[in-house]
């Protein structure tokens, strides 16, 4: 089955002020959907040269399979990671595991937004749940799925390309970062930490 852009699990203009209708629309419709396509496609090509036994161009393949597949997986991500009126701290065993890892939640809010601004060129900060060390980590990701760690489950993620925010925001991207923690959806964080743990 071909990947499908996923509905937003809001309306365009729900996440106003902090985020554009404009941008969301341009983000989700055009920029999420040319990953999918694009990993649709790196599928239907390594489908293809298995068929003929040809493996001639399997590093480009394989690299269009990595970046699509990671910019679609970080996309839907990012979507199910903000809410209207979201924001404020995380409660129960994450905001406590986040305290544990980073010493307060501050510690960890000015950690995660210096590593989201300091983005060489296009890319993310992701907190991410890293079963072999036990802990919570924070790391970028350039090109999508550069510099991640091997077995790092991602739980929440902002993207800091400029396609991301830069209709409202230009060049802005620490403003754009700030803003985004009015958006952040503790609720569907927790249970992605949930998850991962159990």
């Amino acid at each position: 089955m071909p990947y499908q852009l996923p509905e937003l699990p809001y309306a365009y203009d729900a996440l106003e002020p902090h985020y554009d209708e404009a941008t969301v629309r341009l983000h989700h419709d055009i920029h999420h959907k040319g990953y999918v396509d694009g990993l649709n496609n790196a599928e239907a090509k390594l489908a293809e040269a298995r068929e003929k036994g040809d493996f001639g161009l399997v590093k480009h393949w394989e690299r269009e399979l990595a970046f699509h597949g990671s910019g679609h997986l970080l996309h839907t991500l990012f979507w199910m990671n903000m809410t209207p009126n979201g924001g404020g701290t995380p409660s129960g065993s994450l905001g406590e595991r986040i305290s544990q890892d980073f010493g307060s939640f501050e510690g960890f809010k000015k950690q995660f937004s210096a590593a989201a601004v300091a983005v060489e060129g296009s890319g993310w900060a992701v907190l991410v749940w890293n079963p072999e060390f036990g802990k919570l980590e924070i790391l970028q990701a350039e090109k999508h799925q550069n510099l991640t760690q091997w077995g790092a489950v991602p739980l929440l993620t902002v993207d800091v390309w400029e396609h991301a925010y830069y209709l409202k925001y230009q060049n802005k991207r620490a403003a754009w970062v700030e803003t985004w923690w009015n958006l952040v959806n503790w609720s569907d964080v927790a249970e992605r930490f949930e998850k991962c743990k159990a």
